[in-house]
C-alpha cells in the first residue's frame, strides 16, 4: 500500500460492534463486572486468598472430581489458587466477551499460554504443528527445539493443507506477525485446516481490530502482557476458545502451575476498559508515522498492515543500532502495546533466538526496526524519529512506494 492510500480501519464506523451485540467501547468497560452493581461495589475486588476454608469435604471431594473428568469450573466456592481465582475469572469472562468465544483460560505469560495449548494436543497424541512463519521468536523455538515433544513443519498459508498429517494437532499463524506485519486470510487458512484447529496469535490486532473466532479459528492466543493490559506492568497470557477445549487448558494449568497472580488479572480486567480507546489513538500516530517513514529517503520500507494498529516496521538504509542509540524519546526496549512508545531491533534481540536464515527467510532482515507506538503527540514521536535516523543523503529521493502492506 503505497502513502497516498488509506488502510481500512474498524474504527471508520462511529459504532464497532463486540459479538454480543453491544458496541465494542460499552462491552470493554462492563465486560466481567456485570456483577458488581448488585454487590454494592463498584471497583471489582481483588481476591488474593491462596486457600478456601470448607467444611464440606465431601462435597469439595466431588467438586474435584468434576474438574478432574471435564476440567469445567467448579461450582460453588473456590478451592485453592492454582485451581481458579475469581479476580482472574472475570477477566477471562471479559476477554472471552471481547473475543466472542464461550470461554478464555490465563496464565502466567503468553508463552505458558501457549505451551498449554501444546500439551493439550501433545496429550491426545497429536503431537505435529503446522506453523506459518514470522511468529514471535519464542513461539518459533519452541516449536523449532521440540522443547514440548512437538514437531513443527513450516509452511506458507497457501500449503497448509498440504501440510496436515493425521497426527496434526494444531495450525498456528500470526496476523499481523511479528515483526514484519505479514497478514494472513484467517478464513482461508481455517478452512484448510479442516477438523485441525487452528490457533491465531491475535496479540498485535486485539479484539479491537479483528476477532479470529468469527473467521474461523478455534483457539485464539494473547500475550496479555502487550496490548490487553497496555501500561507495562503486567506480564500474562490468555487463550480464547470453545469451553470444551478451555476445560482441558485449566487441567493442563492446574497440573503444570502456569497460574496467573490476582493482581494480574485485576490490572487486565482494568486494562481492557480502555483497550478500545488506546488502539484507536495509538493506531491514528502510527498511521500517521508510517506514512511520513514511507516518504523519508533515510528509509528503505515501511511495514503497515491493512487493517491498522500500532505496529510499524521499517527497513533504514543505513546503521539501524544507530538509531536505537539515537532516541531520546521513545524507549529502546522490548515487548510492545504500552501507553508509550518502544523500538527494538528484531534480529538482535525478539527474533535473535530463530535460525538466522530461517529469521531473513521470514523477512526479519537484519535492517528491520519494529515500532510499537504509543500514545504521545505524534509530532514529538516523528521529531526524535527524525533525529535518531541522522542526516539525509543529499539528492536522495523519498520512497512512497516504500509502504506497503505484509503478503
Amino acid at each position: 500500500m503505497d502513502s497516498a492510500r488509506t488502510h481500512t480501519s474498524p474504527f471508520d464506523d462511529v459504532r464497532t460492534t463486540a459479538p454480543t451485540g453491544r458496541a465494542l467501547a460499552t462491552e470493554a468497560v462492563h465486560a466481567g463486572r456485570d456483577d458488581l452493581a448488585g454487590q454494592g461495589l463498584h471497583a471489582p475486588p481483588i481476591d488474593l486468598s491462596t486457600t478456601y476454608p470448607s467444611y464440606d469435604s465431601r462435597g469439595e471431594a466431588a467438586r474435584i472430581d468434576a474438574f478432574a473428568t471435564t476440567g469445567a469450573e467448579p461450582d460453588g466456592p473456590p478451592v485453592y489458587g492454582r485451581l481458579g481465582n475469581p479476580t482472574v475469572a472475570r477477566f477471562e469472562t471479559a476477554l472471552a466477551r471481547l473475543e466472542g468465544t464461550e470461554a478464555a483460560v490465563a496464565f502466567a505469560s503468553g508463552m505458558a499460554a501457549l505451551s498449554a495449548v501444546l500439551l493439550v494436543r501433545g496429550s491426545m497424541g497429536l503431537r505435529h504443528v503446522v506453523a506459518v512463519r514470522p511468529l514471535y521468536g519464542c513461539s518459533d523455538h519452541l516449536l523449532t527445539a521440540g522443547l514440548l515433544g512437538s514437531e513443527v513443519t513450516w509452511t506458507d498459508p497457501a500449503g497448509v493443507a498440504d501440510a496436515l498429517r493425521p497426527d496434526t494437532g494444531l495450525v498456528l499463524v500470526e496476523s499481523p506477525a511479528n515483526p514484519t506485519l505479514a497478514e494472513v486470510d484467517l478464513r482461508a487458512v481455517a478452512h484448510a485446516c479442516g477438523s485441525v484447529p487452528l490457533l491465531v496469535d491475535n496479540t498485535f490486532a486485539t479484539p479491537v481490530l479483528q476477532r479470529p473466532a468469527e473467521h474461523g479459528a478455534r483457539l485464539v492466543l494473547h500475550s496479555a502482557t502487550k496490548y490487553l493490559g497496555g501500561h507495562g506492568d503486567v506480564l500474562a497470557g490468555v487463550v480464547a476458545c470453545d469451553e470444551e477445549f478451555a476445560g482441558r487448558l485449566r487441567q493442563v494449568r492446574f497440573a503444570t502451575g502456569g497460574v496467573l497472580h490476582p493482581l494480574a488479572g485485576y490490572l487486565l480486567l482494568r486494562g481492557l476498559s480502555t483497550l478500545p480507546v488506546r488502539v484507536r489513538a495509538a493506531s491514528a500516530n502510527a498511521a500517521e508515522l508510517a506514512g511520513r517513514l514511507a516518504a523519508d529517503s533515510r528509509v528503505a520500507r515501511v511495514h503497515y498492515p491493512r487493517i491498522g494498529g500500532a505496529m510499524v516496521s521499517f527497513e533504514v538504509h543505513g546503521d539501524p543500532h544507530e538509531v536505537i542509540a539515537g532516541v531520546r524519546l521513545i524507549t529502546p526496549a522490548v515487548s510492545l502495546g504500552s501507553v508509550d512508545t518502544l523500538i527494538q531491533h528484531p534480529a538482535s534481540i525478539s527474533h535473535r533466538i530463530v535460525d538466522a536464515d530461517d529469521r531473513r527467510g521470514a523477512g526479519v532482515g537484519d535492517r528491520l526496526l519494529r515500532l510499537s507506538v504509543g500514545l504521545e503527540d505524534v509530532d514529538d514521536l516523528w521529531a526524535d524519529l527524525d533525529r535518531a535516523l541522522g542526516e539525509r543523503t543529499a539528492g536522495a529521493i523519498p520512497l512512497r512506494e516504500a509502504l506497503s502492506p505484509a503478503e
